[in-house]
């Protein structure tokens, strides 16, 4: 079927019927797209590994901090880290980025279209695509506001008509604003962030252009922020919607048209089953879906030295297809998010974290629910010093242990790996970015400097450890193709304490067994097979004996 007919078919499903009018669009942006060079993306091995980093989060004063970072990362990374997922590197006005002004222009702050095709050279690119909502301050929202024509439904008025009594959101402030001249739009987040109107076909048209200029710029990835919320519906949650999924769908079929395996990486911060319907049929839609039970399940099994939670959940991640999988990370520039441990943990469970967290400087933040009450949303702090049990883990390399033994959990499961550069690099809390800024978030963003990040790594004995020993880990996971994303696991049961798995790839034959210890006590058990040792305890003995937060990998 042409590429026309199947934007067509999905468009039908999107708004129910559309005229020759409204297929136009679509044929003239394919018809421009065509003329230009594609080169089709490359899938996902097990050597992939993503760095999740703000375009600034390395700098040098006075210059553009693109360049900085590609510079740091090819001289203290090199190939461990194989793509860069760049944070919104777009001009915005306000949440570090996820206010958009232009989405085709790059923050001439960062750097140039020029730096980020220069970075590509090195390392395969993740490009963030706030398809949402975008800045008050932007041309688009300032025609809206003057009454011009071709914006005039680029976004969503009030209408009292509109039943949002159960719109599902995490956020407390309102839901519309007002702006000058009295005009409002719907806005999720802020009201900074105003809402985008995707049931306005030519939207649909400008955002699906942004997705191929993306991709042709250079994106392997492209992170869709925020993608549950842009289909509203008078008397649903206006989440998750089908139109939303079908919106996926078409960008899917249309961007491996132009460039096969680009990896559509949907974030929808919400339960596990409601996140994984963004694999659709798991060929049709996203290629990956943030893993967003992983970051507060590995910290509950080192917080209580207890994996059974872990394990009971992680029995139920199976592998989906040969082209869908997991996008797993423990920390971002988010919190760890609290919904998606609903019907894993108990209350009690979940608040336990929430006083860990306190304990160790973090923030907690909440969102309001459809009957007015609130509930923990995510819960702001460093990974790394949320981990600390105090009085526990008396020095520095007891939480050094713990982080290792955290990633070893990450780089084990089934799916991809994204490590956020705070962990990589062994940060801890930045307490004054949120005091001076009072916005949680803050606590796990702070800016290095080059030249002082590159000494301390060497020479600070907390930071060494952490960034050389998961250098270490990745480099040795790299080799295997039982750790491919699409290779099946096994959650294995074998102590309570123990967090175990076997990774299989049924097309090379390789067999990894992996074992974690989440306590703080020695524990032996028996292992499956005889193998390969490519990490654990020194010695060859039976039964294997793993020692505080200790882990091994055993090739068969």
């Amino acid at each position: 079927m042409k590429l026309l007919d199947q934007i067509k078919e999905h468009l039908e499903k999107i708004y129910g019927g559309v005229s020759d009018k409204d297929v136009r669009p679509f044929e003239q942006l394919i018809t421009r797209w065509e003329k230009e060079d594609w080169q089709a993306a490359k899938t996902p091995t097990e050597k992939n590994v993503y760095l999740i980093s703000y375009g600034d989060s390395i700098y040098r004063k006075n210059e553009p901090t693109l360049p900085v970072l590609h510079q740091f990362l090819k001289e203290e990374v090199g190939d461990t880290i194989t793509d860069v997922h760049l944070l919104p590197m777009f001009p915005y006005t306000s949440d570090d980025g996820f206010s958009v002004t232009d989405y085709r222009a790059i923050n001439p702050e960062l750097g140039s279209w020029s730096d980020i095709r220069s970075f590509s050279n090195d390392f395969q690119m993740m490009f963030d695509f706030v398809a949402n909502h975008m800045s008050k301050s932007s041309e688009w929202f300032q025609e809206y506001l003057n009454d011009h024509p071709e914006y005039r439904h680029y976004f969503i008025p009030k209408d009292e008509q509109f039943d949002s009594s159960r719109v599902v959101r995490p956020r407390t402030s309102p839901l519309f604003h007002e702006y000058r001249g009295g005009k409002t739009a719907w806005t999720t987040f802020s009201e900074d962030q105003v809402d985008v109107n995707f049931k306005h076909i030519p939207v649909l048209v400008e955002m699906t252009d942004i997705l191929l200029e993306y991709a042709h710029q250079g994106a392997a990835s492209i992170r869709l922020d925020a993608i549950g919320f842009i289909w509203k519906k008078s008397g649903t949650t206006s989440i998750h919607l089908e139109e939303a999924h079908e919106i996926i769908r078409l960008w899917h079929t249309v961007i491996n048209a132009f460039k096969p395996n680009t990896q559509l990486i949907t974030e929808t911060n919400v339960p596990h089953q409601e996140n994984i319907s963004y694999f659709g049929d798991g060929t049709n839609e996203a290629n990956m879906v943030y893993q967003f039970s992983l970051p507060p399940l590995v910290l509950y099994s080192l917080m209580t030295h207890k994996a059974d939670k872990l394990t009971e959940w992680a029995k139920s991640i199976e592998k989906v297809s040969d082209s869908a999988t997991y996008f797993n990370f423990l920390a971002s520039h988010d919190g760890i998010g609290m919904r998606r441990t609903e019907g894993i943990l108990t209350d009690e469970e979940r608040q336990q974290l929430v006083e860990q967290v306190k304990r160790n400087g973090g923030e907690v933040s909440y969102k309001r629910n459809p009957d007015g009450s609130q509930s923990v949303y995510e819960l702001n702090i460093n990974y790394s010093e949320a981990l600390v049990n105090k009085g526990e883990d008396l020095t520095e390399m007891d939480g050094v242990k713990k982080m290792l033994a955290a990633h070893s959990i990450l780089l084990s499961v089934i799916g991809v790996p994204a490590i956020y550069y705070h962990s990589l690099l062994g940060s801890k809390n930045d307490r004054n970015g949120y005091e001076v800024s009072g916005i949680p978030r803050r606590i796990n963003r702070e800016k290095l400097e080059f030249d002082r990040i590159k000494q301390e790594l060497h020479e600070n004995e907390r930071r060494s450890a952490i960034f050389h020993g998961l250098k270490e880990m990745i480099n040795l996971r790299q080799q295997e193709s039982a750790f491919s994303p699409y290779a099946v696991q096994e959650v294995m049961e074998i102590d309570p304490r123990i967090f175990a798995l076997k990774r299989v790839n049924d097309r090379t034959g390789d067999e990894v067994f992996f074992a974690v210890n989440t306590s703080r006590d020695d524990v032996s058990f028996d292992l499956p097979y005889h193998g390969t040792k490519l990490w654990g305890p020194v010695g060859n003995s039976e039964p294997i004996t793993l020692g505080a937060y200790d882990f091994i990998w055993l090739k068969r």
